[in-house]
């Protein structure tokens, strides 16, 4: 196809700055038309191609969409290269996020690896809920309890300028992970890393935390296996796998945040649908809750659960 060759690269296998493949709009669009049915006959959407070819390939969408046959496109990467991508992800269900590394959540642009769990569009709401429930001017500590790659971290410290953040994760290679992207959007000093399990290395903050989010395993073990290929293959079963029952994490922050959280400290996490009712009878059997909320996400799901320690009777 008359493609460039041998172009310096970068270390997330892009070409290096300023080196590009050269290829004309038609030979953009019938890749494009190719890996689109392949990707219909795999029952993947189709709207994937497009990403990669964005994403993978920094195509210019407007000189893509409306340039003429014979006008030539800068790409970062070959269409060789993207063709060698794409077979992955029909032929191995490897997520697209892990081929190219990375995930936009938010106003980030986070680095992923099969390390951890690839943040969801869906989990981007619990900021949101904070900001609604504590506004924006918290200067107190919270806490993301298994942190992964640091989005929820991330999200925090951005939503409170002023607050002390902590993230928590037990496996090395997260952590390094979710530091590596603090420090990319300029976060690094704002988020204190911790390795260890769930509120295990804050003994320290025992009884000051203004705030725990956490989107845990919840994932019934025995129905791992029967999950979409690109998640039981391919992302880590420590961030899936919630227990017999699924509720084998959520059970553990119900019964340990209060000895962490302040007095009307709030309680977030993300749950699987149709866990919520089973987690909000955990905490009011706790007695040391307020009436939990449940709340829904775009699609309808029930997918968070909210509530806040009892402050103490004065």
């Amino acid at each position: 196809m008359g493609l460039i060759s041998q172009q310096p690269r970068s270390q997330d296998g892009d070409l290096a700055q300023g080196a590009r493949v050269e290829v004309t709009v038609s030979q953009v669009r019938a890749w494009r038309n190719q890996a689109r049915s392949g990707a219909l006959a795999q029952n993947i959407d189709p709207a994937e191609v497009d990403w990669l070819l964005y994403e993978g390939a920094r195509v210019d969408r407007l000189g893509f969409r409306l340039g003429q046959p014979g006008d030539r496109l800068g790409l970062s990467r070959s269409l060789e290269e993207l063709s060698q991508l794409w077979a992955q992800r029909l032929g191995d269900r490897t997520p697209l996020q892990y081929l190219l590394g990375s995930v936009p959540w938010r106003n980030f642009n986070l680095l992923v690896s099969p390390a951890v769990l690839i943040p969801r569009p869906e989990t981007e709401a619990m900021i949101d809920i904070v900001l609604e429930t504590k506004g924006a001017d918290s200067a107190g500590i919270w806490v993301d309890l298994g942190t992964g790659s640091g989005a929820i971290a991330l999200g925090l410290a951005h939503a409170f300028p002023q607050a002390q953040i902590y993230a928590v994760d037990c496996s090395t290679e997260a952590l390094k992970l979710a530091q590596t992207n603090a420090e990319r959007h300029g976060l690094g000093d704002r988020i204190q890393f911790c390795q260890g399990s769930w509120f295990d290395p804050l003994a320290e903050q025992q009884g000051q935390l203004e705030g725990m989010l956490s989107n845990p395993p919840y994932i019934p073990s025995g129905e791992i296996p029967h999950l979409q290929p690109e998640v039981s293959r391919h992302e880590p079963h420590l961030a899936l796998d919630g227990g017999d029952d699924g509720l084998t994490a959520l059970r553990h922050l119900v019964q340990t945040a209060p000895q962490y959280l302040q007095p009307g400290g709030l309680w977030l996490v993300e749950v699987m649908s149709g866990q919520s009712a089973a987690v909000c009878q955990l905490l009011q059997d706790s007695g040391h809750y307020e009436v939990p909320q449940v709340i829904h996400d775009f699609a309808g799901h029930d997918r968070f659960v909210l509530t806040q320690t009892k402050k103490r009777e004065s």
